[in-house]
C-alpha cells in the first residue's frame, strides 16, 4: 500500500458496501480483497441498503446519544432480542436502558431481512 493515504474513513453499513462492490464488478474486475469482501457478504441475511439508510436515520433521530458506529453494528448484525443488542453495547460509552433497546428492537421488526 504504499503511496496510500487514507483521507476520510466512515462507519457504513455492510449493504452499502455490498451495494457499491456489486455496481464496481459490473465494469471491472474485482481484486482478490474485494472478491473476497463480497462472497463474505453474500452469505448472511441483511437488509436492504435502503432499509440500512432508513434504519440508521431513525435510530440517530430516536436515539441522539449513539454512536454511528453503534447503529452501523446494529443494522449490520440485526439483532433478534435483548442479549443480542446488550453484546453491541458492551464496549459502548453509551449504555441504553431495557426500555431504549425495546423500542430499537421495534424499529427493527418494521423491516424484513433480506436473505
Amino acid at each position: 500500500m504504499i503511496g496510500k493515504e487514507i483521507i476520510e474513513s466512515e462507519a457504513i453499513p455492510s449493504a452499502k458496501v455490498k451495494e457499491v462492490l456489486e455496481e464496481f464488478s459490473e465494469n471491472n474486475e474485482l481484486n482478490y480483497e474485494q472478491n473476497l469482501t463480497l462472497n463474505h457478504l453474500s452469505r448472511f441475511k441483511r437488509y436492504s441498503a435502503e432499509d440500512s439508510e432508513e434504519i440508521m436515520e431513525k435510530l440517530q433521530e430516536t436515539f441522539p446519544n449513539l454512536r454511528t458506529r453503534a447503529i452501523v453494528h446494529i443494522v449490520d448484525l440485526a439483532p433478534q432480542d435483548l442479549a443480542d443488542l446488550r453484546l453491541i453495547f458492551a464496549k459502548e460509552p453509551y449504555q441504553p436502558q431495557k426500555e431504549e433497546m425495546e423500542q430499537i428492537l421495534e424499529i427493527l421488526e418494521q423491516y424484513d431481512v433480506e436473505e
